[in-house]
C-alpha cells in the first residue's frame, strides 16, 4: 500500500449534507451586538474595511445597532457566516450566526 492510499474509506455526513440542502433555502446571518466597549465610530470602520460598505451604509447599521442592540451585517451560507462571526471577533466586537425562518 503507498503512502498516499487510504487507509480507510470515510462514511458520507448525511446530517451536514441535508443541512447544506435546507442552508440553500434557509441561508444563515450574521448578527453583530451592541456592546459598552466600542466606539460608533469605530464599528463603521469595521464595517467599511470588513465588508466594503460604503460610509452611509455603515454608519446606518451601526446606528442600528446602537439603537436597536443589534444589526445584521451579513447573510449566506454557513460556513461564509462563520467566517464573519470570527472577524468581527477579531475586531473585538460581538458578534453571532443564526439561520434564518425564511
Amino acid at each position: 500500500m503507498s503512502a498516499s492510499t487510504p487507509t480507510r474509506l470515510e462514511r458520507p455526513d448525511t446530517d451536514r449534507d441535508t443541512d447544506e440542502l435546507v442552508g440553500a433555502a434557509r441561508p444563515w446571518i450574521t448578527i453583530v451586538w451592541n456592546d459598552p466597549v466600542n466606539l460608533m465610530s469605530y464599528v463603521t470602520y469595521v464595517f467599511c474595511d470588513y465588508f466594503g460598505y460604503s460610509k452611509r451604509k455603515a454608519e446606518k447599521l451601526m446606528m442600528q445597532v446602537h439603537h436597536d442592540g443589534k444589526a445584521v451585517v451579513s447573510h449566506g451560507g454557513r460556513e461564509e457566516m462563520e467566517r464573519d462571526v470570527q472577524a468581527m471577533h477579531g475586531y473585538g466586537l460581538w458578534a453571532t450566526l443564526e439561520k434564518t425562518d425564511a
